[in-house]
């Protein structure tokens, strides 16, 4: 299982942290959010240090398919439903303004970014379409409503944002990341206050933002509530067609589809993490019966925290934390959402009120419905009898054949068979 975006290309290299270290604001993470936040604070002049327990983009970031849009599936009615038009208006300028930023920095940068058309099609239900389309207009965003595209079935209908953009995430973040003040291989086991302990050393620091892709600390915030894991799966292929755009279906059980050069990514195949799914075979099958001639040259497996109603958490870790922060449930869309987040995070940091900060507060109300199927989730899987437990809160670990992992249903951790973590919230191995 390989990557496309890690073919023929070198990582810069990082010390690992072995002192005691004292800085203003601590990052714990280097994916694309930890390296976006810390950016910006670079060119501000702040003090601060970046940590990562493994390699810099080692994660989840090197598996994204790397579209950023702010055309996030059909989000804009359900977000007017939820809490209004000006919050719906405020996720849109947010997540344009995030947009724009990645257009400016990939303007100086070698990382095959090109602008392509975004859509959000379905298959057989035309009316969710009309619907997107209505409240788009209702926020001041003109989308247009196409019947066809270029893809090899027919669809119901399509929302299409124009000029939105595709690129290459490791050329572009292993460039940004070079001047950065990171250390590689620096895992942190544990916080005590305002302390990181890693293996070697002890990181004190005033501020610490956790961008670990799921929040780790369980004592704060409630994200073993507020969010869960969902799998998904991509193969890349050669000898298919240019479907000229990016495009999604609005099932989340559907497809996806992109090109790089002349390959086609096909995503798909999503599942609940520890609950079983269509997976790489669903994608396999599909190409074999839509592009018969192609050949299979990359596949992998990408995991996306889900927040409650869609929306990112990014903020203050919780309501009594004023030093702690986090990002985190980007719903897939981690292009955007890492943006987004590096901006707020470092505006708060350098005391800037952004406009855009309670639209994504980690504080927001959770009486959402999917706060009720994680709870049940969590509660079937605490009582399920199995010899092995999640060392995150102790639920029951499924077997993923597919993937030869023990995976979590509770709260996404996978571990590898010989209990290496392979995916948090858990901070360390399983016992096997």
């Amino acid at each position: 299982m390989k990557s496309l975006w890690k073919e023929n290309l070198t990582a810069p290299e990082f010390p690992t942290l072995t002192e005691d270290y004292k800085t203003d604001v601590l990052i714990i993470g280097a994916g694309i959010t930890g390296i976006l936040t810390g950016y910006f604070l670079e060119q501000k002049g702040i003090n601060y240090i970046i940590v990562e327990k493994n390699r810099i983009c080692s994660g989840v970031t090197e598996n994204t398919t790397a579209k950023i849009t702010f055309q996030h599936n059909l989000i804009y009615d359900k977000i007017i439903k939820s809490y209004g038009i000006n919050t719906a208006q405020g996720y849109l300028q947010a997540n344009q303004k995030a947009f724009d930023e990645f257009r400016q920095l990939c303007s100086n940068i070698d990382c095959d970014y090109e602008i392509k058309n975004n859509y959000v099609y379905s298959l057989d239900n035309r009316n969710k379409i009309e619907k997107e389309i209505t409240a788009l207009k209702k926020i001041g965003y003109n989308a247009s409503f196409f019947e066809e595209a270029p893809l090899p079935f027919q669809i119901a209908g399509a929302v299409c944002f124009p000029d939105q953009a595709q690129f290459h995430p490791l050329k572009f973040l292993y460039h940004i990341s070079k001047n950065l003040n990171i250390y590689e291989n620096t895992f942190v086991k544990e916080m005590i206050g305002n302390t990181a302990v890693t293996e070697h050393s002890k990181i004190k620091a005033d501020k610490i933002i956790i961008t670990t892709h799921f929040p780790f600390i369980n004592k704060h915030g409630a994200y073993f509530l507020k969010l869960y894991q969902d799998r998904s799966y991509v193969i890349v292929i050669h000898n298919a067609q240019d479907v000229n755009g990016m495009y999604i279906d609005e099932n989340s059980k559907g497809l996806s589809f992109r090109n790089y050069d002349s390959l086609l990514l096909i995503g798909g195949g999503a599942h609940r993490t520890g609950k079983n799914g269509g997976n790489w075979n669903e994608l396999r099958n599909f190409a074999k019966r839509k592009y018969p001639q192609s050949t299979e040259k990359y596949y992998w497996a990408a995991q996306d925290c889900m927040s409650l109603d869609n929306m990112p958490y990014i903020g203050h870790y919780s309501k009594g934390t004023p030093n702690l922060y986090t990002a985190s449930g980007f719903n897939k869309w981690g292009m955007t959402g890492a943006m987004l987040s590096a901006k707020l995070l470092s505006d708060e940091i350098m005391g800037i009120q952004n406009d855009y900060a309670e639209i994504f507060s980690p504080s927001r109300s959770i009486i959402k419905p999917q706060l009720f199927v994680n709870a049940f989730e969590t509660t079937t899987n605490l009582l399920t009898l199995t010899n092995k437990r999640c060392p995150h809160l102790g639920c029951a670990l499924k077997w993923n054949r597919t993937e030869h992992s023990w995976d979590c249903p509770c709260h996404g951790s996978r571990f590898a068979e010989d209990g290496t973590l392979l995916n948090n919230p858990a901070n360390g191995n399983l016992e096997v």
